[in-house]
């Protein structure tokens, strides 16, 4: 049985059409994820951290320091109960809550309190990406492999002056020229 090559494009146009449609949400996805974990350096796309300033009645000496301030100092932020306490620097209490945690120090009659909270989406999305999530690796890799199938598929969609064999074949090379223009410019750094 001869498969016409009308009726090999027909099916190649259908393959492309519906991977595309069926993994859109993932490439949405780790196309979000991709622009939030490039610029890890500028911000922080899977936490926001909020923190306030509070004035404290007193100045602390390190030998002061026990279960009974720790408590009343957890209060003035409205923390009933702490997971534990350690002294970072000579002057410094830190006292780490549930998601967040008071600096007092000691001499200055203040602290900082830090509140931690997951970034709604950017969170979820970039646990994904990195492939955070237990058993997350192989729905990836099986993710990637239609990725290059969507792609293969694209190629042969158009026929013609703007298909593969025209000026298809010249968008293809110019797409390499981005990631070659990086390596090159890598080398010479």
């Amino acid at each position: 049985m001869k498969i016409s090559s009308k009726k090999i494009r027909k099916l190649n146009a259908e393959w492309h059409r519906d991977l595309g449609y069926f993994f859109s949400a993932l490439i949405l996805i780790y196309c979000v994820s991709g622009i939030a974990l490039n610029h890890v350096d500028d911000w922080n796309a899977d936490f926001i951290l909020n923190k306030k300033e509070i004035k404290i009645d007193k100045k602390y000496e390190r030998n002061e320091i026990s279960d009974k301030e720790i408590t009343s100092l957890s209060k003035l932020v409205g923390q009933d109960k702490y997971k534990v306490f350690d002294f970072p620097t000579p002057d410094q209490v830190k006292i780490y809550y549930d998601n967040s945690s008071l600096h007092v120090y000691l001499g200055e009659q203040r602290a900082v309190y830090e509140d931690i909270q997951k970034r709604p989406v950017f969170y979820q999305v970039n646990v994904l990406h990195r492939n955070s999530l237990k058993g997350w690796k192989w729905a990836s890799d099986i993710f990637a492999f239609f990725l290059i199938a969507i792609t293969i598929t694209g190629m042969f969609v158009v026929r013609g002056k703007y298909g593969i064999t025209g000026r298809g074949k010249w968008f293809i090379a110019a797409g390499f020229l981005p990631p070659i223009i990086a390596l090159i410019i890598q080398a010479l750094l």
